[in-house]
């Protein structure tokens, strides 16, 4: 990175949307770039599902940041995750492996992103996974491979119950990444595996798709949520509306219907795909300028997405609140180039060229919304356009190709795509017990950061030059 003594500092919270195209955004501006996140890299969240189902690699959805980056000479991209921030002083605390450190900015782009929500119920993560990192889908790949060999060795025993709910999958939230996610397991069972079992049929398994509202794809027009339904249902998939699960154990969970009873499904396999809450950083900023975040713990942000006294202070994606804006991939690109512009603009130069664009509050551009049901089928709703079917399926398929970051993970995901949408199978089906049982292992483990660091050196050795674990 070739810094100058006395150029800004913009400082990015966060590789995901937001933070990578902030970043890239300022590529031309004469500042130096510091991006700091808790993960190496830039995540594709929305093929997360095609992850935790065997069709595409972790690598090709989740490139190196620093790798992405490494042309522009202006960034620096470092390891840790924030901790704290303090807008008075200007720093920003971050934490690596259990090592505090102290980081100042000129200008703060705040795009820490959105967590999973279980609405107040964290203890049903043990049980029923969700699906925001690459852990999560590793592990849900695990869970949901594992239980077809599971219910394999159930039904070779004569435990037709157990074999039963081995494969009885349940997913929890109608929404975009739900119904994916749903289409995609009964994909995996009717085609990818029906050949590959002896004593269980794979295209017997049950899948059901919840959600305590009365549609699926609640964001989308009607009359797609309708089509959406009826296609599901075709797949083999029950859709459980007005359904509010109440409780989730290791061996199924319980909901209640519109009327109040209570029913329960028995299923191994459940996926989280419902609800979404922001970053803790947005509660700590919001205390500090005297604002409420909203349910999903959000901060709501001016119009030009600083906060109140804080010029400097851009809060961006998933994290902030702004007139309705939905929490999607494009709304936090979008932001992140009106946010870089503003700085660019403070700064004098050519990011400053466009006076009007800058100086007018954000606008966000709605591209539209899309879904893949399963293959050969999807819905997108572009403006007053409605499209279905195949049509809209090439059309998911080109804008996700678009937003894959690099040539080479768009060459080898088209490839894996030809591979399970035009034939059967899916390469990505290895699986191992620290994919499935790693998350709750490490769960159970106090100052798990401290002593992993200690463990690699990373604090101060022992008198025998060994990391003291004590």
């Amino acid at each position: 990175m070739n810094t100058t003594e006395n150029r800004p500092k913009v400082l990015i919270i966060g590789s995901g949307f937001g933070g990578l195209f902030a970043a890239r955004a300022l590529k031309r501006a004469d500042v130096d770039i510091q991006l700091i996140a808790r993960t190496t890299h830039h995540l594709f969240q929305p093929l997360l599902y095609q992850v935790a189902t065997g069709i595409l690699s972790p690598g090709e959805i989740a490139p190196a940041t620093r790798e992405v980056l490494a042309r522009q000479d202006n960034v620096q991209v470092e390891l840790g995750e924030v901790t704290a921030v303090d807008l008075d002083a200007r720093t920003v605390t971050a934490s690596t492996l259990g090592v505090p450190r102290t980081l100042h900015y000129d200008h703060l782009i705040v795009a820490a992103g959105a967590n999973q929500s279980w609405f107040g119920h964290d203890e049903f993560a043990d049980y029923a996974p969700g699906m925001k990192s690459i852990d999560d889908a590793l592990e849900l790949r695990g869970r949901i491979f594992g239980a077809f060999e599971l219910a394999e060795l159930a039904a070779a025993e004569g435990r037709t119950a157990d074999a039963r709910a081995h494969t009885t999958f349940v997913v929890v939230g109608a929404g975009p990444t739900g119904v994916e996610m749903a289409g995609q397991l009964a994909e995996l069972s009717h085609r990818t595996l029906r050949h590959d079992f002896r004593h269980i049929d794979p295209r017997d398994a049950k899948i059901y798709l919840m959600d305590a509202a009365d549609a699926v794809l609640g964001s989308f027009d009607e009359s797609l949520q309708r089509k959406t339904r009826t296609a599901m249902e075709k797949l083999g998939v029950d859709v459980l509306l007005e359904a509010k699960v109440v409780d989730v154990d290791a061996r199924g969970l319980d909901y209640e219907d519109a009327d109040g009873q209570r029913h329960r499904i028995d299923a191994l396999t459940k996926v989280w795909a419902a609800g979404v809450a922001a970053s803790p950083l947005a509660s700590q900023l919001a205390d500090q300028v005297g604002l409420e975040v909203d349910r999903s713990g959000r901060i709501p942000v001016r119009p030009d997405l600083t906060l109140p006294g804080h010029p400097d202070v851009y809060v961006i994606g998933d994290m902030m609140t702004l007139d309705g804006l939905p929490g999607v991939a494009q709304v936090a690109i979008q932001q992140a180039r009106y946010a870089a512009k503003k700085i660019g603009s403070s700064l004098g130069g050519r990011a400053s060229l466009d006076r009007r664009a800058v100086d007018e509050p954000f606008a966000y551009f709605d591209k539209g919304n899309m879904a893949t049901i399963s293959r050969f089928r999807a819905i997108a709703e572009i403006g007053r356009l409605k499209v279905t079917g195949f049509v809209a399926w090439l059309l998911w398929l080109g804008v996700h190709l678009v937003y894959i970051i690099g040539f080479k993970s768009r060459i080898t995901t088209l490839l894996h795509w030809v591979v399970s949408f035009l034939g059967r199978g899916r390469s990505e089906r290895t699986v191992t017990q620290q994919q499935v049982f790693g998350r709750l292992a490490m769960d159970q483990v106090d100052g798990l950061a401290e002593r992993a660091g200690r463990n690699l050196g990373w604090r101060q050795q022992g008198k025998e030059g060994r990391p003291d674990l004590d």
